[in-house]
């Protein structure tokens, strides 16, 4: 009888540890403006991010990880049903990785290892959180009387983390941070 206790015990732990994992589940992140321009004949975006990284992601990041973020950007009439196809579906990929040797934070967009540095991380997150200038697409591929409008999501990417650490990502609620689905109309 002590055997099966014993069993239930060891049986209830790691989903006592899950649950409490849940509970604690990362913050989101948040794309919090979007303005869309028309110039020179193509529509640009600019957004702002705000990434409310979890704790365990920062301290990767502090002992040299680099993280990636996916901005996964839509065009679509206001109006269409999910299974229609999209004007513009584009993924746009953002690395932050410290650098211990210098003392500085690298953001830059892959693919490729260019990108500017930042002393301190709030800096680096800031500007990892700023996308200017990004082209969408031409007018012409608008119909005339259709409303239009821009939806983003941004997702922290563990498939890019290094190996020994995704078993833990998956396990763990705190790696799995996105942002929702938000949208902005696109306008001139």
């Amino acid at each position: 009888m002590r055997t099966l206790r014993r069993l239930g015990v060891a049986a209830l732990l790691p989903m006592l540890l899950l649950l409490t994992g849940a509970a604690a589940a990362a913050p989101d992140f948040d794309v919090e403006q979007v303005e869309t321009r028309l110039e020179e004949g193509t529509y640009f975006m600019d957004a702002n991010v705000r990434y409310d990284f979890s704790d365990r992601a920062l301290e990767a990041l502090e002992n040299g990880v680099p993280l990636t973020v996916e901005v996964h950007i839509q065009v679509r009439p206001a109006e269409a049903w999910i299974w229609q196809d999209s004007l513009l579906d584009q993924r746009l990929r953002y690395r932050i990785r410290y650098k211990p040797l210098s003392e500085r934070f690298l953001v830059s967009q892959l693919p490729g290892e260019r990108g500017r540095t930042y002393v301190t991380r709030d800096a680096a997150l800031a500007a990892l959180g700023e996308l200017r200038d990004l082209p969408l697409l031409s007018p012409d591929r608008l119909a005339p009387d259709t409303d239009y409008e821009v939806q983003i999501r941004v997702s922290l990417d563990i498939e890019e983390l290094p190996l020994p650490l995704r078993p833990m990502a998956y396990l763990y609620p705190s790696w799995k941070q996105s942002s929702k689905w938000t949208k902005w109309p696109l306008t001139p």
